[in-house]
C-alpha cells in the first residue's frame, strides 16, 4: 500500500490523516496516510527516512516549508514564488516540490462560501511564509485590488516586489500600507497572521470590514474564534480556515492520485465531525 503522510512540530493536531483516508476511500484508492512530528533540526534526514522506506509522497507544515522547497530538486511555479512548499512527491528523477495552499484558500472562498474575488479588493494581513504561500493564486483570481499589510513593513515590500510581474499580468493593483493607521475598506479581508493562534487582537481596525465583507481567517477551530466573533460583531461574514485546509489537501492529492476527491462532501462531514 502506498504510503503518504504530514511532517511538522507540532503535528498531533493534524486532520489530514482523517482527510486523506476519506479522500481515498472516496475515491477507491488505496494508500495509508499518516503523521510524523519532526524534531526541529532533523527535517532533511527524516524526509529521506520517509522516502527510503518507500514513501511516496508528504504534506510539510509549519516550520519546515521553507526547508521543504530547499530539498526538492524540482519545484513548480507556484512553489517558486511563495519561496515554501507544503506538498513533496518523491519520483524517479529526485523530489518535487509544490505549493497548494493558496489554490485551497482560493477554492475555499470561490467554490465553498459562494465568494467570486474577480474585480474585488482584498486586504492580506501578514506577509510571512502563509501570505506568501496564497499571494499568487490569489492574483490570478483577478481582483481589483490586494493590499499587503504586515508589522513590518519592509516584509510586505518583498513579498509585494516578488509578485510585481504576476500581478501586472492580472491587471491587479498591489499596494503595500502600513499596518498601523491603515484606511479604506474591503471586500474579503484575510488572515495570515499568527494573532489568532497566540490569542491576540485583531491586528487591523473594524473599519477595513465592507458591510458583509468576507472576513476569512486561516486558521480553524477555537484559534480562529476570536477573529470570527470580531468580524460577526461587525457585520462581516466570517470564515474559518477548515475548507483550505481541506482543499489544499485535495489538491494534494491529485497532484499524487491523478484523481479529483469530492471535497466539498468530506469538508461538510469533518465540519460536522467537529462540531
Amino acid at each position: 500500500m502506498d504510503q503518504y503522510c504530514v511532517m511538522g512540530n507540532p503535528v498531533e493536531h493534524s486532520k489530514s490523516p482523517w482527510i486523506h483516508a476519506r479522500f481515498a476511500e472516496l475515491t477507491g484508492q488505496r494508500l495509508h496516510y499518516g503523521k510524523r512530528l519532526i524534531a526541529l533540526d532533523g527535517f532533511a534526514a527524516a524526509v529521506r527516512a520517509f522516502q527510503a522506506e518507500g514513501g511516496k509522497g508528504c504534506n510539510i507544515t509549519v516550520p519546515f516549508k521553507f526547508e521543504a522547497l530547499a530539498l526538492a530538486r524540482h519545484e513548480s511555479a507556484r512553489a517558486a514564488l511563495a519561496g515554501a512548499s507544503n506538498t513533496l512527491s518523491f519520483e524517479a528523477d529526485g523530489i518535487h516540490a509544490d505549493n497548494t495552499d493558496g489554490v485551497g484558500l482560493v477554492r475555499d472562498i470561490e467554490h465553498n462560501a459562494g465568494v467570486a474575488l474577480a474585480g474585488r479588493d482584498i486586504l492580506l494581513i501578514g506577509a510571512g511564509g502563509a501570505a506568501a504561500g496564497v499571494l499568487g493564486p490569489l492574483l490570478e483570481a483577478k481582483p481589483r485590488r490586494i493590499s499587503i499589510a504586515n508589522r513590518t513593513q519592509a516584509r510586505a515590500v518583498d513579498l509585494a516586489r516578488r509578485h510585481a510581474a504576476l500581478a501586472a499580468l492580472q491587471k491587479t493593483e498591489l499596494r503595500t500600507p502600513e499596518l498601523q493607521g491603515l484606511g479604506g475598506s474591503f471586500d474579503v479581508v484575510i488572515n495570515a497572521t499568527a494573532s489568532s493562534l497566540s490569542g491576540s487582537a485583531v491586528p487591523v481596525p473594524a473599519s477595513v470590514l465592507k458591510p458583509g465583507a468576507l472576513a476569512y481567517d486561516m486558521m480553524y477551530g477555537p484559534a480562529a474564534q476570536g477573529f470570527m466573533s470580531w468580524a460577526r460583531e461587525h457585520g462581516a461574514q466570517p470564515r474559518d480556515g477548515l475548507g483550505m485546509l481541506v482543499e489544499q489537501a485535495a489538491e494534494a492529492f491529485m497532484i499524487w492520485r491523478g484523481a479529483r476527491p469530492p471535497s466539498a462532501q468530506v469538508l461538510a462531514e469533518l465540519r460536522a465531525m467537529l462540531g
